[in-house]
């Protein structure tokens, strides 16, 4: 079988609504947008990785310039803006990119290891090579009760108290990895195809920075996890 081009997306604006700057705010030591970008550029299989983003100057203000595996490909203004969906930037990357499979990610997800990256890259690949599924995207499992806002139960039964362990499981998808083919991508417009599979992520690299909180507690974790690796 002919090597596959595979290519990293990951797009980056200018502007956060809920954390100002985040992707260029200092987490640890260096920009946010470097942790995941630094873990791309680790894998080899992984050929270049491009940056969608309306902020090319802020990235040039952090050292970031264009080399022969990161390209910067500036956002068109009618897909910029908090609204847009992000189907739509990513279609914008496959119509103008080369390649065999497309691995999406971002930069608020910044403990997400090489490891994991290479573990779902090589799951997809096997199950794709076998025509089983035709996109991959990463999830948290969850076992525990859940309620609706009129206090009814959703996934158990409240008079007859299942160990959690023993609940069904629930599936969150929790936007740290997506993995698609071209022409997956291309038949629905979205990244997540019409035969996907799911992917646990470890549920310490799981983080995906959306709020304040989010950030405090990633900044936490990261601590603790570079700490462990001294």
């Amino acid at each position: 079988m002919n090597k596959q081009k595979i290519v990293a997306l990951l797009p980056m604006k200018a502007n956060s609504k809920r954390v100002k700057g985040k992707n260029f705010r200092e987490f640890n030591g260096k920009p946010l947008f470097r942790w995941i970008l630094d873990t791309l550029l680790s894998v080899d299989d992984i050929e270049c990785v491009i940056i969608n983003t309306d902020a090319r100057d802020i990235l040039a203000k952090n050292g970031l310039v264009e080399t022969d595996r990161i390209i910067i490909r500036d956002r068109k203004p009618e897909i910029c803006g908090d609204m847009v969906s992000m189907n739509l930037v990513i279609e914008d990357d496959v119509q103008n990119v080369d390649a065999d499979i497309f691995l999406m990610t971002h930069t608020t997800n910044p403990l997400m290891t090489k490891s994991t990256v290479q573990r779902a890259l090589k799951d997809f690949q096997h199950k794709s090579s076998h025509n089983e599924v035709d996109s991959l995207f990463t999830v948290n499992k969850i076992q525990t009760r859940f309620y609706k806002e009129d206090f009814s139960a959703v996934n158990h039964n409240p008079d007859n108290l299942l160990r959690t362990q023993d609940l069904e499981p629930w599936f969150e998808e929790n936007s740290n990895l997506y993995i698609f083919t071209k022409k997956a991508f291309t038949k629905t417009k979205a990244r997540i195809g019409t035969k996907p599979m799911m992917f646990e992520s470890p549920k310490f690299e799981s983080i995906d920075i959306d709020t304040l909180e989010d950030w405090n507690f990633a900044v936490i974790a990261a601590g603790y996890l570079l700490n462990k690796g001294k």
